[in-house]
């Protein structure tokens, strides 16, 4: 925009949330974290067909999983003994014990793996752990690694009340999938036999590249959709009330918007009739790029920024200044905002503010309900 001065976005070190080795808070949550996780492990575990998804069952396999758990369980009571040692966050340190004291009495890492009765709705407890720690593994260390800000500390404020977020949508994952296959239905007058030949004829990283732009079309605009129509703003404005951006950050979504999502982008994937393998694929790629681009990195992509939705692009989304507003739609690539006059991307640029313009509330209960108290001042 010309005209606009932009500014370097400051951030101040947070000492008192800081992780810092030696004073025990790492230990301490690592504990409380890793005895959480192994607890819910056993109990899915135990009651497979109502804690994990069928879906998602047929992609791991449970017994080499226990493996894992195993040593999740050995680590929680290493670090919480630790804290004892550090004489510095104690009280972590014993809840992680209790907790993994517990998932051991309930049978631990030896719970044997029997077939399970599918069941339409479950809890998607099997797909929280996987994607918690996976996420941790990679995007906790790429921000580490190459942060864009290197004073933004992990446990920024507010990262409970999306680690809330992060859990809700994960566990939730089971009526979403039952909701967005039922909304695809109501499109079976489109299905066309010979589309859906020609597509599975082409090599399936042909295959690929055609979903992820059917999907990033149909993304686009149900996300322009919500930025410019005035009763449905205040659903998605949850999701810009992040002021600190990190791999969690991308977790704040009102549950109308996470419903409405998963069902649109399930319409050109259900009219492509593309195979399971492409279908994986695309939800791998979705699924990993839906973290990154939300993530506190500064890798500069190289010639991949001008064709996909990087930090740096989507960023700019997110950001509260003027130039940013209603820009940078796209979920997979640049290509729409390109086209449609969109886009806002000034390559030696990232924003310096965050989140709505505006007072937002800052707690689930009051972020759920704004939609409705937002409506209410209105009439």
């Amino acid at each position: 925009m010309e005209g606009y001065e932009y500014q370097k976005r400051q951030v101040a070190l947070d000492k008192n949330r800081e992780f810092r080795i030696g004073e025990g808070k790492i230990s301490g949550y690592a504990s409380i974290f890793l005895g959480a996780l192994s607890l819910l492990a056993v109990l899915a575990y135990l009651f497979p067909s109502h804690l994990t998804t069928t879906e998602l069952r047929q992609v791991y396999d449970a017994g080499s999983l226990q493996k894992i758990l195993k040593y999740g369980m050995y680590f929680s009571l290493f670090f919480g003994a630790l804290t004892f040692y550090l004489r510095k966050y104690r009280r972590m340190g014993l809840a992680g014990i209790v907790l993994t004291a517990t998932a051991f009495l309930l049978g631990g890492y030896t719970v044997p793996v029997d077939p399970v009765e599918a069941k339409r709705l479950s809890l998607g407890v099997d797909w929280l752990i996987l994607a918690f720690l996976g996420s941790v593994i990679v995007f906790v260390s790429l921000e580490k690694l190459f942060p864009k800000y290197e004073n933004q500390v992990i446990l920024r404020k507010e990262w409970g009340l999306d680690l809330f977020y992060f859990c809700f949508n994960h566990l939730a994952i089971s009526a979403i999938l039952i909701y967005a296959n039922y909304h695809v239905t109501h499109f079976d007058w489109a299905v066309s036999a010979e589309v859906q030949a020609l597509i599975g004829s082409v090599p399936i990283a042909l295959q690929l590249v055609v979903v992820i732009l059917c999907a990033d079309f149909v993304l686009y605009w149900e996300h322009r959709i919500f930025h410019e129509t005035q009763y449905l703003w205040p659903v998605h404005a949850v999701h810009h009330s992040v002021q600190n951006m990190d791999w969690l950050a991308g977790s704040r979504s009102h549950f109308i918007q996470t419903f409405s999502e998963r069902a649109m982008v399930m319409v050109p994937l259900y009219l492509l009739g593309v195979g399971e393998t492409v279908l994986n694929l695309y939800v791998a790629f979705a699924a990993l790029q839906a973290v990154l681009i939300h993530c506190n990195v500064g890798l500069p992509f190289g010639p991949l920024k001008y064709i996909f939705v990087t930090p740096q692009f989507h960023h700019w989304h997110h950001s509260s200044e003027k130039p940013a507003i209603d820009t940078n739609y796209s979920a997979h690539t640049i290509l729409f905002d390109w086209l449609f006059n969109t886009m806002h991307f000034p390559r030696e640029h990232w924003p310096a503010k965050y989140g709505t313009t505006g007072k937002f509330p800052q707690s689930y209960l009051g972020q759920t309900l704004y939609p409705i108290t937002a409506l209410l001042k209105k009439l």
